[in-house]
């Protein structure tokens, strides 16, 4: 089966989620324009949205439809040659129109699992649940006669353990868009034991023609991405515990996601990212990790402690983020929840004091100021030469965050997770907008 043949009849699973609307955006255009070239005129394309609710598919088609009117703007010269054999397609706003009309033609909503019984391949983004993932691909597999392909999106469970589980044969692979997958460059691409190579060849051809970065991940626990945030997160953990003898709750984890933020050159801090992507998110990835890595205890009692309060962040529908460790407004930390009181405390009744405790720092560079700069290099160099003369506990707990963050991509490298310290440092910086990667030199 060719590209254009396997492509012709897909599925997307959670298509109305926030990573299954990337991924569907992101399918459909591809099978769109495959369908316009001229050898594959005439022939069928159908790409299946499925998801539990009729209200979220209707959402995700407006989505689409939104999304590919930006696409075809950008590319609407193109789009003329396309539609060179119709006439009757002169203005642009005609030409961008059809395109629409094209693309979403190929999608089909559903509720019903069934609508994937006929596809070549099917793209997996349901919840992080391994039971649930391997009950959905036997369904799937045992009443689907073309033997599909299974591209999951997971960012934690391992490929070989879904494989085996649902008697997939190696008709699988990990395919990890970045969120959200229509913008981030980043993908993570992870064979299982037994992945066919012809599904893997497949999914790098793929990967080039959505025109994203490719980094290949070993099928351990976490892989690249998590394999290094998840332990980034327990080190900042141990460290808020440990400066509970010095501040307070609150004032320790202002501490430390001012120190992985602003000293680290980062575009977030730890617990903001950790609000970002869920605290319920991060705790299930660190149990799937600790389940499956023998030799480590991956788990975070601060993480279970918030979640039992019910404090989870995550973000609202529209993109916008919800409370979680820390308050926002208009997207800025404002306050930080104590659970002791079970309140938010403002970070402006503590921060002055606090900073004046860190001691003095070194001017530190804004992270918007050094990612896109072409002197990237010569910044940070003097940024990170002046950190290592300062004095001071700030600047003492910014070099021991830097070091260990470095060691922990270095054991993703020693343990076999990551192929290089050039994957890592990818990952990071394309994956999770790092200024540099993690495993560098600027402290030595």
């Amino acid at each position: 089966m060719t590209y254009e043949e396997r492509l012709q009849h897909v599925s997307v699973l959670g298509a109305a989620g926030k990573m299954g609307s990337g991924i569907l955006l992101l399918t459909a255009v591809e099978m769109a324009d495959l369908s316009m070239k001229p050898e594959n005129r005439g022939k069928p394309f159908v790409l299946y949205a499925i998801d539990v609710s009729d209200e979220a598919l209707s959402g995700v088609m407006k989505y689409l439809k939104a999304q590919v009117l930006k696409i075809a703007e950008k590319k609407v010269v193109a789009l003329r040659k396309v539609y060179a054999a119709r006439p009757d397609l002169i203005d642009n706003d005609e030409i961008i129109d059809q395109y629409i009309f094209d693309v979403l033609s190929i999608v089909r909503p559903s509720t019903r699992m069934e609508a994937a019984f006929d596809s070549h391949m099917v793209f997996e983004a349901i919840k992080e649940d391994p039971e649930l993932k391997i009950s959905i691909f036997k369904q799937i597999s045992s009443n689907n006669p073309h033997q599909p392909w299974f591209f999951t999106n997971t960012s934690s469970i391992p490929i070989t353990k879904l494989d085996e589980g649902a008697g997939l044969g190696g008709r699988i692979i990990g395919f990890h868009f970045y969120n959200p997958p229509a913008i981030q460059k980043l993908v993570e691409i992870i064979r299982a034991e037994q992945t066919l190579p012809g599904l893997e060849a497949f999914a790098y051809t793929y990967a080039k023609n959505l025109h994203k970065v490719v980094v290949p991940s070993h099928d351990v626990a976490g892989f690249i991405g998590n394999g290094h945030f998840m332990r980034d997160i327990l080190h900042a953990a141990s460290e808020v515990e440990k400066l509970g003898n010095n501040f307070s709750f609150v004032e320790s984890v202002y501490v430390m996601n001012k120190i992985s933020q602003d000293l680290l050159v980062r575009p977030m801090g730890i617990f903001q990212l950790i609000d970002y992507v869920g605290v319920d998110v991060c705790s299930f990835i660190m149990s799937v990790m600790d389940h499956n890595l023998k030799e480590e205890t991956v788990h975070c009692p601060l993480l279970d402690r918030f979640i039992a309060l019910g404090v989870k962040g995550g973000q609202h529908s529209d993109g916008s983020q919800k409370d979680g460790i820390l308050k926002y407004e208009k997207g800025r930390p404002v306050a930080i929840y104590d659970p002791a009181t079970k309140a938010y405390m403002a970070i402006s009744e503590f921060q002055a004091s606090v900073d004046k405790i860190l001691g003095n720092l070194p001017v530190v560079p804004a992270w918007k100021a050094v990612v896109g700069n072409k002197a990237k290099e010569a910044i940070l160099r003097e940024y990170f030469g002046n950190l290592k003369a300062a004095s001071g506990l700030g600047a003492e707990l910014a070099r021991f965050y830097a070091t260990r963050s470095c060691e922990i991509g270095q054991q993703l490298v020693s343990s076999g997770v990551a192929g290089s310290e050039n994957d890592v440092n990818t990952v990071l910086l394309t994956g999770f907008f790092h200024a540099y990667g993690p495993i560098n030199n600027y402290l030595d």
